[in-house]
């Protein structure tokens, strides 16, 4: 595959459009769709009020761009005006921190950054398009949509990959003007997914229901910082997390799927069933770390693995079968989602000094793998929740003295450093270029060993 499509991402306008999609497809630097279990915000059933009354309110609080948050009241103090998360930290200091620790505070980072700053003055619709999800705020995106007439709907539907035949940004979008915009500001951008975005509207702070299951503020908005909070169940729901983890039913699919699949993942499964949401597991007891495919531990706390034999030993000239499971036993949604991550399962014969023996190796990948222009699917592996995989492998023993090892290893950024490979020797600028090979470099220090076991054969 790297030969073939690596070397031609740009080919022809076709590929330049699905080249296109992968920005569109990209989920806050793929670190926040996760790979866990827990069940921290286990509702019972939602009554028919509740539901349309959240929904709505989502439909309302995720308008794309969040529109700008215009003059602050005249009583906010500068701390309460900013909309900087290092602001909010003055009193949310454990909430920053885990925040701060996040992939969604870095979904600005060296990849993203290194594809928008060319894009924004090349193909605006497509830049502003990302940075719905990467970085939502009207206040992070250079420009805007230059209102002429009668001003568009402000409540967009977010990560609709366009059709084969569309641009990125859709009819809605088709022939807009752009202009600059003068809310911008560089240092809120670079934060990417920040408090703001996801807690504040109009200058108004939002938030969830208190722990005890109240609504109300402890005391009169007077004499709050910022006024209080209005709090709504909307903020634990998985729909919540929905604009940026699934594409719309009629966007962008290959074979049949749409390229991002993870909230009908698990709305078909047993965790939608059983009332587990997204937040129960990648916002243990309302901890804001997001924690995913990235990380060891959630990913250990996912999946089981056993690597079983035929036989306990093995003479010389006879042939040895090994096998390892692998199963999905606390994933939410398939393992794993989307096309970024994969996971490799790998054998290999090792001699009394340790060293790996000639030719005996022998990898499979588990995911689902596409081509770089996003025109074709290759494979698809995943496991479904509580799925099994199992792969195989044979050789013959020709000495004694040898170990089977059997590892898996994660590679949790494995679609995006392939991308980045192809794309960054094509960046128009120096400092474009500098920021793919960053986050490449980047991309592949993520990779990490799962599991490894040893286990003497001859």
């Amino acid at each position: 595959m790297r030969g073939s499509d690596a070397g031609h991402p740009y080919g022809n306008p076709e590929s330049q459009r699905n080249m296109k999609r992968l920005l569109l497809a990209a989920v806050v630097i793929n670190g926040c769709l996760g790979y866990s279990v827990g069940a921290w915000a286990v509702d019972g059933p939602r009554s028919v009020v509740n539901d349309h009354a959240d929904i709505e309110f989502l439909k309302d609080h995720w308008q794309t761009p969040v529109p700008s948050q215009g003059k602050a009241p005249a009583h906010f103090s500068s701390i309460e005006r900013s909309l900087e998360p290092e602001s909010c930290g003055v009193c949310h200091r454990t909430q920053y921190e885990e925040w701060s620790g996040s992939l969604h505070s870095r979904s600005m980072g060296p990849g993203v950054t290194g594809q928008t700053m060319e894009l924004i003055h090349d193909d605006p619709k497509t830049a502003l398009l990302c940075y719905s999800c990467h970085a939502p705020l009207s206040e992070q995106q250079e420009k805007r949509v230059k209102k002429e007439g009668r001003p568009p709907s402000r409540v967009k539907k977010r990560r609709q990959a366009p059709g084969l035949g569309e641009s990125a940004g859709g009819s809605e979008s088709a022939g807009a003007k752009y202009q600059t915009n003068h809310a911008f500001s560089t240092s809120l951008q670079q934060k990417g997914l920040s408090c703001a975005g996801c807690h504040v509207r109009g200058h108004q702070r939002f938030g969830p229901p208190k722990r005890d299951g109240s609504f109300e503020n402890s005391a009169p908005a007077t004499q709050l910082p910022h006024g209080g909070a209005i709090r709504t169940a909307a903020f634990e729901r998985s729909e919540f997390c929905k604009g940026c983890h699934q594409f719309e039913p009629n966007g962008y699919a290959l074979n049949g799927k749409l390229l991002e699949d993870t909230y009908n993942e698990w709305k078909a499964g047993s965790y939608a069933r059983e009332g587990k949401s997204c937040q129960g597991c990648h916002m243990p007891e309302r901890r804001h770390l997001w924690r995913g495919i990235h990380d060891p531990e959630m990913v250990k706390q996912g999946v089981s693995v056993s690597l079983s034999l035929d036989k306990k030993r093995y003479r010389v000239g006879e042939q040895l079968h090994a096998e390892i499971t692998l199963v999905n036993t606390g994933v939410g949604h398939y393992f794993p989602t989307y096309v970024t991550p994969k996971i490799v399962v790998r054998f290999e014969l090792v001699d009394t000094d340790g060293k790996p023996v000639a030719q005996s190796a022998q990898e499979e990948r588990i995911g689902r793998e596409v081509t770089l222009d996003l025109t074709r699917e290759l494979f698809d592996t995943r496991l479904a929740p509580g799925e099994s995989r199992t792969v195989r492998y044979a050789r013959a023993i020709d000495q004694a003295g040898l170990t089977l090892r059997g590892s898996i290893i994660i590679v949790p950024d494995d679609f995006y450093i392939r991308f980045y490979e192809a794309t960054a020797p094509k960046a128009k600028t120096k400092e474009a270029r500098a920021l793919l090979e960053q986050a490449m470099r980047e991309g592949r220090a993520r990779s990490f060993l799962l599991y490894t076991e040893d286990i003497t054969v001859s």
